[in-house]
């Protein structure tokens, strides 16, 4: 009877590949931060051949989405923001980010961000290149303004906030005010940062 030698180089899919591949995308992210972390050095990390990571992962944004746990996919956000006349799209920012807190699981999701945000410049940093390419950057983009970039992120800022005020802090009047009136109070104050 004769045995087969091991062949060298990378080990092929097992039972938790797609696991050891999100715990080296988490940490390579966090590392390297969003622009610096390739496919191949996450399937290096997790000592897989790169095609591996492709056969789980379309992209880097999605292996970003799914290793940190987003309720959402940044992405569709970013569509679904953009996806009317500039002059609703304060009310669809409210909408669609308050929207993603209001439910069960995106508001533990959320929460669970925004505390590891707030505790560890390593997760900020991760949070903010890869929110910011996927978010920001394009609805950045879709406005006529030299100073667009700032107006999105004043935008954003006025939305963190809100949320923190709302869902972490519990805030009164903000934590108990219903969804429809709070976002009937930021639409226009969005709008003003947006096309004002």
């Amino acid at each position: 009877m004769t045995t087969r030698a091991a062949r060298p180089g990378r080990r092929p899919g097992g039972p938790d590949t797609r696991g050891e591949i999100l715990r080296a995308a988490r940490e390579s992210f966090a590392d390297k931060g969003f622009s610096a972390t390739s496919l191949r050095g996450i399937a290096r990390e997790a000592g897989v051949d790169a095609a591996l990571v492709h056969h789980y992962f379309d992209s880097k944004d999605e292996l970003f989405i799914e290793s940190m746990a987003l309720p959402v996919d940044p992405r569709q956000i970013a569509a679904r923001i953009m996806d009317g006349p500039p002059e609703e799209l304060g009310r669809r920012i409210a909408t669609v980010f308050l929207g993603v807190w209001e439910s069960p699981d995106g508001q533990q999701r959320m929460k669970a961000i925004f505390r590891s945000v707030v505790s560890s410049d390593a997760v900020a940093r991760i949070m903010r290149e890869g929110v910011g390419q996927m978010i920001i950057q394009p609805v950045s983009r879709s406005l006529d303004a030299p100073d667009a970039h700032l107006r999105v992120s004043l935008a954003a800022t006025q939305l963190i906030g809100v949320a923190m005020a709302r869902y972490l802090v519990e805030l009164e009047p903000v934590a108990s005010t219903d969804l429809t009136t709070l976002i009937d109070r930021l639409a226009p104050v969005l709008q003003l940062h947006l096309t004002g």
